[in-house]
């Protein structure tokens, strides 16, 4: 008797080529070495890294409104009952959005004619600042300079502040932002500053300094970073003659 033989079909006989082909190349994959971990390089003997560093802004005062690593600084010694001090915010302000090698800081310096709404109104954008960040302290200024009456009559009666919050309030509450602005109107004075605007202009780099009188306009404010760039300002301030918006600054 003839026993029929078993022929796989065409499907079959595929998978089985399938399979073998699959064994053959994993057999292959396991003799290959393995590539070992690559392994942290250390610095040579003697050498440390230093970590970049992260460019912040300040989180609190002094104030500071432009790019943070600008090699220049304009320090504005202000009144926030002066005039002359309200003309100049925006001026200067839009002038340091058109220099980003220029910062500005701010530095309270509340006159004795002036009080105690000077006092208040410093008191005031502090606390927005404590509370918010840089942003909501150059608003607060902002703020009270377009609503304060100016030359001591301080805020109308009965209006306050939009933005004000729990945490600012609880600064209004406290005597943090009097010990500050007191510190930064003795530093003033210990320097001989007695009107506002007053400006110092600082070259991070050098370390030298100019001090400028008056609301100083954009093409003073070149000039005498030209001066410090170039070297020729001395270590210590000096003034220096500066462009006015107006009369003679109070």
């Amino acid at each position: 008797m003839q026993i029929a033989r078993f022929v796989p079909s065409r499907s079959v006989a595929l998978v089985a080529l399938l399979v073998i082909v699959a064994l053959i190349a994993a057999a292959w994959l396991g003799l290959q070495p393995q590539t070992p971990a690559a392994e942290p390089v250390s610095p040579p003997d003697g050498i440390t890294v230093t970590p970049a560093p992260t460019l912040t802004a300040p989180a609190g005062p002094p104030w500071r409104y432009g790019r943070v690593d600008a090699r220049f600084t304009v320090i504005e010694y202000a009144d926030l009952e002066c005039p002359f001090c309200r003309a100049y915010f925006t001026v200067l302000k839009h002038w340091i959005d058109a220099h980003s090698e220029v910062n500005w800081q701010w530095h309270h310096l509340p006159l004795t004619i002036h009080e105690p709404a000077a006092s208040a109104n410093a008191r005031l954008v502090e606390c927005v600042g404590e509370a918010g960040g840089p942003a909501a302290f150059w608003r607060a200024v902002e703020w009270v300079y377009t609503h304060s009456r100016g030359d001591g009559l301080g805020l109308p009666e009965g209006l306050g502040y939009p933005g004000m919050t729990p945490a600012a309030q609880q600064c209004l509450d406290s005597d943090r932002p009097d010990t500050l602005i007191r510190s930064q109107s003795a530093s003033a004075a210990q320097e001989g500053i007695k009107v506002t605007p007053t400006l110092r202009l600082q070259d991070h780099q050098s370390g030298k300094t100019l001090l400028l009188h008056g609301p100083v306009e954009g093409d003073a404010l070149l000039s005498a970073i030209d001066l410090l760039a170039a070297g020729k300002a001395e270590a210590t301030s000096r003034e220096m003659p500066a462009a006015s918006l107006g009369d003679t600054p109070r």
